[in-house]
């Protein structure tokens, strides 16, 4: 029942409201993705100064891209090859491009409806949005739980799984070893906050990511006279013929879509999370930043992976066997050397660790709106979250993996529909933006005007 349910909500709802409303937002904002591209350079130029005893909007940007860059840019594409053929990838790119739109409203609304902490710091996300926007704060507690699930107790045991057996496959590691690592290097971090989770992600990510682009930019550079090949196989296996006819259209289409939603997270309502916690002086700018956050996860780094998957003699169209992060693995150690393999071993190391720190965040945001700064609730979900960590590495996540995919699917149609009704006060957030833009160089929100709405003035007091 639970798998006929997820199918229906992944095939159709899902598609609908996300391809549905990154068209709406992409041509009503007029490509608003595309628009502000340079501009988000300019707003994450800026956002790199920390204002003290808040999160800066570089900061945001990189716990959010810690979480979107994990196992879904190295397994879930090689997933998504696997089951959907080269054409998923297509799938991904433009679920990616039209995230970009629905991630900048998200992350914008959930600026615009943050609230103030007693110790200066900020709180939001879609339960905030939903109550304090929509009015509906069954909706909010509903979502909440969704959210906390998936991501609180669910991915976390999936990042630790995918891990623990990548590196018992590179090194012969026993996965209750890399369990326990990854165990206490979480554990160091969480106990830290919010500020130490950022300050962590803050080193991490950009090495990360950096080392695994320039690794997949030197297996392109080698096969160089390939890679348009490369890309013409998957617009063509996309958009084919041959896919239409033997009705293997909708699982190109499937797993594009949903292995791109499990990748860039865009419309899920996860990164608005993080993004309502940043210091910025209007909305906007926090929502240009994390529109730069699903380009880099789907536009980049699931290409880079994609790419050296398809450019390798490892994938080879229905063979049995090889798949997952193994493809993913064969592929780069086809391309550069036995190394390769434990590199990719090694990335998703780094890669899973940054996106569970992401996880517990989102957990422990979802806690806070139950009970606000409740520190024994804090302290036993940071021991729960460690303890599912230790015994992911340990199982054969196939039964919670699908268990997740309802839940993912349940926050995306929860949070797409609340972003959906507050479409008016989107764009007249937007609207807002781009009239300042054409005035003064830094637009800054000014509460008095938003007065009509529930919004929290002391959120945007300076």
């Amino acid at each position: 029942m639970l798998h006929t349910i997820t199918e229906f909500l992944w095939s159709y709802v899902l598609i609908v409201l996300l391809v549905g409303l990154g068209v709406w937002f992409t041509v009503a904002s007029r490509f608003v993705q595309f628009r502000f591209f340079g501009a988000m350079f300019g707003s994450l130029r800026r956002g790199i100064h920390e204002k003290e005893g808040h999160l800066s909007s570089f900061q945001a940007l990189v716990v959010s891209v810690a979480g979107r860059v994990g196992g879904g840019n190295i397994a879930g594409v090689a997933v998504a090859i696997t089951l959907g053929g080269p054409g998923a990838v297509f799938w991904m790119w433009l679920i990616g491009l039209m995230g970009m739109a629905t991630s900048f409203f998200e992350c914008s609304l959930a600026q615009l409806f943050k609230r103030a902490e007693p110790d200066g710091t900020y709180r939001g996300g879609p339960a905030y949005y939903m109550k304090h926007g929509l009015k509906r704060p069954g909706m909010a507690v509903v979502y909440s739980i969704l959210l906390l699930v998936t991501f609180g107790f669910g991915f976390n045991a999936v990042q630790s799984f995918i891990v623990a057996t990548s590196m018992e496959a590179s090194f012969g590691v026993p996965v209750w070893m890399t369990g326990a690592a990854l165990t206490v290097m979480v554990g160091i971090t969480i106990f830290g906050g919010i500020k130490r989770i950022a300050h962590v992600a803050e080193f991490v990510v950009p090495i990360m990511a950096a080392g695994y682009v320039l690794v997949a930019l030197f297996v392109l550079a080698t096969n160089i006279s390939e890679v348009p090949g490369a890309i013409a196989h998957i617009v063509k296996s996309a958009l084919g013929f041959e896919q239409l006819v033997g009705g293997g259209f909708a699982a190109v289409v499937m797993q594009g879509v949903k292995r791109g939603l499990f990748s860039n997270e865009a419309g899920l309502g996860s990164a608005p999370n993080v993004a309502a916690v940043a210091y910025v002086p209007h909305p906007a700018h926090q929502g240009m930043v994390q529109s730069l956050s699903v380009f880099i996860d789907t536009l980049i780094l699931c290409s880079c992976t994609a790419v050296i998957i398809l450019l390798s003699d490892a994938y080879q169209p229905g063979a049995a066997g090889v798949n997952g992060v193994a493809l993913t693995q064969a592929a780069m150690g086809n391309h550069v050397g036995s190394w390769g393999e434990g590199f990719v071993s090694v990335a998703l190391l780094l890669f899973a660790f940054s996106s569970i720190m992401y996880n517990y965040y989102l957990g422990e945001n979802s806690l806070n709106y139950f009970s606000e700064e409740n520190q024994t609730l804090f302290r036993v979900f940071r021991v729960l979250v460690l303890v599912l960590v230790m015994w992911g590495s340990l199982q054969d996540l196939g039964t919670v993996f699908g268990f997740i995919d309802l839940t993912m699917a349940l926050c995306g149609v929860v949070n797409l529909l609340a972003v959906g009704l507050l479409v008016p006060t989107a764009f007249r957030l937007l609207k807002d933006f781009d009239t300042q833009r054409s005035q003064v160089e830094v637009p800054q929100l000014d509460p008095a005007q938003w007065s009509d709405l529930d919004i929290d003035p002391k959120a945007w007091r300076d």
